[in-house]
């Protein structure tokens, strides 16, 4: 299990050019720099920087994690945060607002997770799409600040703009305890600006009451599949998947809190007692150098280590693919669980049998001891060494730590006073690091006879476009990591990953190596794709990549809100079809040619010829979201190149 993860030693050694360029990068704009080991972002955020009141953006899907503190965090791509710090608003259609009221208490084995999962059974991954969650009601106050975090964070598995939840007592004792009292006072000071409008109206409301609330897993392949976990057993048998737990995973941006923590070692310490460690290879993610710090001085460290877990780096970890992992094959078909956020396909371990599930780091725990997904730590015994039965009792944590946070290493470098006369650290024969260069501008005509790249069948996620785990160290490089692109999509043609007719030679190839013979032949091509395209994470690069090896329109049925601002920012064309059932009406050797650019306008919806092998053609309503200034990305070639004109 040592192989796991790579030590933060290690890991400075093998990219050092990166920390390098980010140091550099840092000082000479006078910002602050995180260095490796400080842990996760949405961390960091949350013990540092966000305060009830306060509106973030951040360049990930999971900015919504400081919603747990009341503020307004919410996911872009990093062009929109270029905008932000370059002086420009940053705009985003006005949202819908769904209100969650809660009311009862969490008590027993129920967990904050177990909210927001239930909440995503009932939307879905695209039910909060153009929407803010807002929590409310007297089942609030029964939460941690930190549990208030998790459900925010996980609200981008619906889709959500963000979620957000009402200043309360909770909030200001985290404040207090991570060092920052005089924001709790000044917000105590205007707590009533800090909660919902009396008499405000939502425009859907879901009901929970967490004293029926149950424990829940969800899974496997999509994060809104969810069962009571007293259920997801049967489940698993009717549908034939593994019930043997592999590999059981605690922590990340999610669930990596003090009190997630404590109420995992408790279940371990009971497990000890007994003489029992984990059936399951058990792993442990601190989110912060400040949990990680503090879980190792109280003790909590050893208890999840003696049980048979691995305390891995303060990092995203096998969230993301960054898991070297070797107990199984590729191919082969098991189970495991986490307490992350995300569990599509192939995304932890790049294997696409994996059976991924998450929910909360209680039961994760329960069932990394149990060994095995049919088991209900509420009602079902575990037996000892010698023989004994018994039932692990409700998990118990402190919600913050009694003796305050360790901060452990200091890893923050405090940007000089002038930084002007500093360069930014980039070699010109890295493979990790690239300067982009400009995209070329519209060319003032429609777009004609472009080659459908691929039709994609089915869920395609960022992951599905471009791949994360070990393809991460190229997210600097846009050229290197472009080889990834949509790797992942499902081709209709033939139900096959990566495998794509290359129209012009007539042979089959993978994805992004038949885009570069297009556009090295000039040929423009087009994406065809089904519903919420662009699902998960706030990946630039899956819409840096298609314009960069010849993309010009990504045509699909729906988009996921972060995805469709970032092809536009790039100078794609994100379109939808104004007749959903017009996908099927695409053949993957069909030409298509995009009609009305020149009188292209905000509410005016574009055209698209559709050539056929046949020679038949048909012409099909495309719609889009474009305002003006988005318009004038497009006909500039990107926002950047935008941004670059009106300086001049």
């Amino acid at each position: 299990m040592a192989t796991y993860c790579l030590t933060v030693a290690r890991l400075q050694e093998v990219n050092q050019e990166v920390y390098n360029f980010l140091s550099s990068a840092g000082a000479k704009y006078g910002v602050g720099f995180w260095k490796p080991g400080s842990g996760i972002i949405h961390q960091i955020i949350l013990e540092n920087y966000a305060y009830p009141g306060v509106m973030l953006i951040g360049t990930d899907s999971h900015t919504p994690n400081g919603g747990g503190l009341g503020a307004i965090c919410i996911g872009v791509g990093g062009a929109d945060a270029v905008d932000v710090m370059a002086g420009i608003p940053w705009e985003l259609k006005c949202p819908k607002v769904i209100g969650v009221r809660l009311t009862g208490t969490l008590s027993g084995w129920t967990s904050p997770k177990d909210i927001i999962l239930k909440v995503a059974g009932i939307l879905t991954v695209k039910g909060g799409t153009g929407a803010i969650v807002e929590y409310h009601g007297p089942g609030v106050d029964s939460i941690s600040c930190t549990g208030m975090a998790t459900i925010c964070n996980m609200g981008a598995e619906i889709g959500a703009t963000t979620s957000v939840f009402p200043y309360n007592h909770r909030m200001r004792t985290y404040l207090e305890k991570t060092g920052r009292g005089e924001i709790a006072a000044v917000a105590d000071q205007y707590k009533d600006l800090l909660v919902p409008d009396e008499g405000c109206e939502y425009d859907q409301i879901i009901e929970l009451n967490l004293d029926e609330l149950k424990p829940h897993i969800n899974g496997p392949f999509t994060p809104d599949l969810a069962h009571p976990v007293s259920e997801v057993g049967a489940v698993a048998k009717k549908n034939g998947w593994p019930l043997e737990v592999k590999v059981g995973l605690i922590g990340s941006c999610t669930n990596s809190s003090y009190e997630d923590m404590g109420r995992a070692a408790s279940l371990a310490k009971q497990a000890l007692d007994k003489g029992l460690k984990c059936k399951a290879q058990f792993t442990v993610t601190p989110g912060s150098e400040q949990i990680r710090a503090t879980i190792e001085r109280d003790g909590y460290s050893k208890i999840l280590s003696d049980v048979g877990g691995v305390v891995l780096a303060n990092a995203c970890g096998p969230c993301i693919g960054q898991w070297d992992r070797r107990d199984v094959k590729k191919g082969e078909k098991n189970t495991i669980v986490t307490s992350f956020n995300r569990n599509f396909t192939a995304r932890n371990d790049a294997n696409p049998a994996t059976h991924a599930f998450v929910t909360s780091p209680e039961i994760v725990t329960a069932l990394a001891i149990a060994g095995t997904l049919d088991f209900n730590p509420e009602t079902d015994y575990l037996t000892t060494p010698t023989g004994e039965k018994f039932k692990l009792v409700p998990p118990t944590g402190d919600e913050l730590p009694a003796r305050d946070f360790d901060p452990g290493q200091d890893t923050y470098q405090h940007p000089p006073s002038d930084g002007v006369s500093l360069t930014v650290d980039v070699s010109p024969q890295s493979n990790r690091l690239q300067l982009l260069e400009p995209f070329d501008k519209w060319s003032g005509n429609d777009l004609e006879n472009m080659v459908v790249l691929i039709k994609v069948k089915g869920k395609c996620t960022t992951d599905h476009i471009s791949a994360a785990g070990p393809w991460l160290k190229f997210r600097g490089h846009l050229d290197n990591i472009s080889n990834n692109m949509l790797i992942g999509a499902v081709n209709s043609e033939n139900d096959a990953v990566n495998k794509i007719k290359n129209h012009l030679t007539g042979d089959y190839g993978g994805v992004p190596d038949v885009a570069r013979h297009y556009k090295a032949n000039g040929m423009s091509w087009v994406v065809v794709g089904d519903d919420n395209y662009g699902e998960g994470s706030s990946r630039e690069h899956a819409a840096l990549e298609p314009r960069h090896l010849g993309g010009r329109a990504i045509i699909v049925k729906s988009f996921a809100r972060i995805h469709e601002t970032n092809l536009k920012k790039q100078g794609l064309l994100p379109l939808t079809f104004s007749n959903p059932s017009d996908y099927d009406k695409i053949r993957p050797d069909d030409k298509i040619s995009i009609k009305g650019l020149k009188s292209f306008a905000p509410g005016k919806p574009l055209s698209a010829v559709v050539t056929h092998s046949d020679g038949s053609q048909e012409t099909l309503e495309l719609n889009h979201s474009f305002n003006e200034t988005q318009i004038e990305w497009f006909q500039a070639g990107s926002a950047l190149n935008r941004m670059k004109q009106l300086q001049h």
